[in-house]
């Protein structure tokens, strides 16, 4: 198993990967249009000992407030179906957040599983009086702080690029 910054020749398995591991299409599509757009920050791959992509994390960049702050969503994240429950998307999630940290980003949101993603050291936004566009999400929408003063003063929407309201 390799985990590592995605190339252009793993497109295809990224996105035969979003497709199966996902009940829709949306997933794929969506980052179709943030790589088409050059709205993909990150997207970590994991690798099989035959090259074929079993993992994958895509960031992309986010505004808080209307500014953008260094800040990444993470989204869509997928782990081949043979694979879960074995700690792969737990090693895709600290990989990304590693790189983002050595490139200065100032924090990472997401919209998940709480206590799956508060596992990794993500907060719940609210306490941050941060949100996103989505109702009903505030027990869903996460932020974890890369930067030490990546929360200070800071409140508001955090809005996801363009392609994320397609869907």
């Amino acid at each position: 198993m390799l985990i590592r910054v995605e190339i252009p020749v793993d497109a295809p398995g990224i996105d035969a990967l979003l497709r199966s591991a996902f009940a829709s299409s949306a997933e794929a599509e969506l980052v179709q249009q943030l790589r088409e757009e050059g709205l993909l920050t990150l997207g970590i791959v994991a690798t099989d000992d035959e090259g074929q992509v079993v993992g994958y994390a895509a960031f992309s960049p986010v505004e808080v407030a209307g500014e953008d702050r260094l800040w990444v969503g993470l989204a869509p994240i997928a782990v081949d179906q043979r694979l879960r429950g074995q700690g792969l998307g737990q090693q895709l999630i600290y990989e990304g957040l590693d790189a983002l940290n050595e490139f200065s980003y100032a924090a990472v949101v997401v919209l998940g599983d709480a206590a799956y993603y508060q596992r990794f050291g993500f907060q719940l936004a609210t306490q941050h009086h941060l949100h996103c566009r989505w109702p009903g999400t505030e027990q869903a929408f996460l932020v974890y702080p890369l930067a030490e003063n990546a929360l200070d003063n800071l409140q508001g929407l955090v809005e996801y690029s363009a392609p994320f309201n397609r869907f």
